[in-house]
């Protein structure tokens, strides 16, 4: 398996599990579409970065590498790098609480529409980007 195959398979896992959003919203899930946006977020940059040249650390919050690494990425992507890591770190802070919680953090009681809301967008555009970044193979 080469760099660019293994990052295509991010790619679509990535692609396959946007569609779960719109279940999880229409249930009013909010907590679990933080979780599940985090888990696009993350294979889908990690996805970039292999494609770069990067291999991708095994932690979630992978945003930090994206900002090292600029220079591997092209232009339309780096407007939107800031971004990305920012919503790479803020769905990793989340990703635990909106799935387990603790004893004075109950997710479904805790997550709102809003941060739904901003969790979905930004796991759309790190499909987005990652879409750019990553050549798909003809079929």
């Amino acid at each position: 398996m080469t760099n660019i195959s293994l990052a295509q398979s991010y790619l679509t896992k990535a692609k396959k599990r946007l569609k779960i959003l719109d279940v999880l919203m229409s249930e009013a899930a909010y907590s679990d579409v933080i979780r599940e946006a985090q888990e696009i977020v993350e294979p889908a940059l990690k996805g970039m970065l292999r494609h770069v040249g990067i291999e991708p650390p095994h932690w979630h919050d992978v945003g930090g590498l994206l900002l090292e690494h600029r220079d591997r990425f092209p232009e339309p992507v780096l407007a939107h790098l800031e971004e990305m890591a920012a919503i790479s770190t803020w769905l990793r802070k989340e990703r635990e609480l909106s799935f387990s919680g603790d004893l004075d953090f109950i997710p479904t009681a805790e997550y709102t529409l809003e941060d739904a809301r901003k969790a979905i967008e930004g796991a759309i555009l790190s499909v987005r980007l990652a879409e750019a970044v990553i050549p798909w193979p003809e079929r």
